[in-house]
């Protein structure tokens, strides 16, 4: 369990407080909006409204306290940049701030910001690969080279194991999981028997998976 400082309460920042509630973080929620931190109560373990770029109302909080400070902000940047710099002149351990664009990026980078999120490109990237191989179900983004996907099994695979389909030597990808009945199983064998049925969670190189997938 961390405790996580979430300032600003619009959609972006609403999910994000639903989902560390669902994971059972302690969470304490700002925003300038009164009737978002009414709505968010329930999900929360505090609330405050406040302005965030306030220097004197920051240093009331405790912000280093705080594992993570979480910067929403998605309808001001300036307020959003001057968020960012504020948590870390008060000692923030680590703040993740939002972006919207890509000059927004490089700022917050440079005033303070340990990581940036940048949900628009992030999704656009998400759905341009989903929408283009009929095989990709999900995929994360590792490091610009290497990603995780979830594929759909290919009609040659079916029916056969894991040694069988011998995939990391002859596609370079290392199976990480098994989805049956909708439900991950991460315990691979080579006796792992594959149907259509089934999905795999496979760790490799994009231009692997370009190349084998039609991305």
């Amino acid at each position: 369990m961390k405790s996580i400082l979430l300032i600003g309460l619009g959609r972006f920042g609403r999910h994000i407080a639903f989902k560390l509630n669902d994971f059972n973080h302690e969470v304490m929620a700002i925003d300038d909006n009164e009737e978002r931190i009414n709505a968010i109560l329930p999900y929360v373990t505090n609330a405050l409204i406040g302005d965030s770029t306030n220097e004197e109302f920051l240093s009331t909080l405790g912000i280093r306290n705080f594992d993570v400070c979480i910067v929403a902000i998605g309808d001001n940047f300036q307020n959003s940049l001057e968020t960012t710099s504020l948590l870390k002149e008060l000692g923030a351990k680590k703040v993740i701030a939002r972006a919207s664009t890509g000059v927004h990026e490089k700022f917050l980078l440079r005033n303070g910001a340990d990581k940036v999120v940048y949900p628009e490109k992030q999704l656009a990237a998400w759905t341009a690969i989903r929408c283009t191989s009929d095989y990709i179900l999900d995929y994360i983004d590792l490091d610009g080279d290497y990603s995780i996907f979830e594929l759909a099994i290919p009609k040659e695979w079916c029916n056969k194991t894991v040694l069988q389909i011998d995939i990391r030597k002859k596609y370079g990808l290392n199976i990480l999981g098994i989805r049956v009945n909708g439900k991950m199983d991460m315990n691979i064998t080579p006796d792992t028997f594959l149907t259509g049925e089934n999905s795999i969670l496979v760790l490799g190189h994009l231009k692997t998976i370009q190349k084998y997938f039609h991305i």
